[in-house]
């Protein structure tokens, strides 16, 4: 019983990151992101995985051997692109980085700024990365939102 309502939980959050619609509100993605616990195991396969391995389709605007950046579908910005590890190595979220993750987070940080110059981004922009069900996180492989193209407002949420 309690499989089943993690699992349609996990529907929901896939559901919200899978739809067509740029009018999806905060609070639908605070309810995914409430809704998506980290899966039991730490590796355990995610949307991103699918994503990394093209069995989803996506916009991808940049890729190497580590880290793979493709735009959001539900963009909270002009500009609004996720990059990701492609070897999440355990590192579901920044609260479980350990010293070993420290170059990938680096190379996350650095590719940021490479995606933001290929876009045009010289005005700035800002990055997020969202930690846990507080932090609106609903995909549990670490990953940095790329956002700009617009004003951005302070405090951010």
């Amino acid at each position: 019983m309690n499989e089943e309502r993690n699992i349609s939980k996990r529907i929901v959050v896939l559901s919200s990151h899978l739809s067509n619609s740029n009018s999806i509100s905060m609070a639908t993605e605070k309810q995914a992101a409430l809704a998506a616990t980290p899966p039991f195991h730490a590796d355990s396969p995610t949307i991103f995985d699918k994503i990394i391995n093209k069995e989803i389709p996506s916009t991808v605007v940049y890729e190497d051997d580590k880290v793979f950046a493709f735009r959001d579908i539900t963009p909270q910005a002009p500009t609004h692109i996720l990059i990701i590890p492609k070897v999440k190595d355990g590192l579901t979220g920044l609260s479980k980085a350990e010293e070993r993750h420290c170059e990938i987070l680096g190379h996350l940080l650095y590719t940021a700024k490479l995606v933001a110059k290929q876009e045009g981004l010289d005005d700035g922009f800002r990055i997020v990365i969202n930690d846990g069900p507080k932090g609106c996180q609903s995909v549990y492989h670490i990953h940095v939102h790329l956002l700009g193209g617009r004003q951005m407002n302070w405090p951010p949420g």
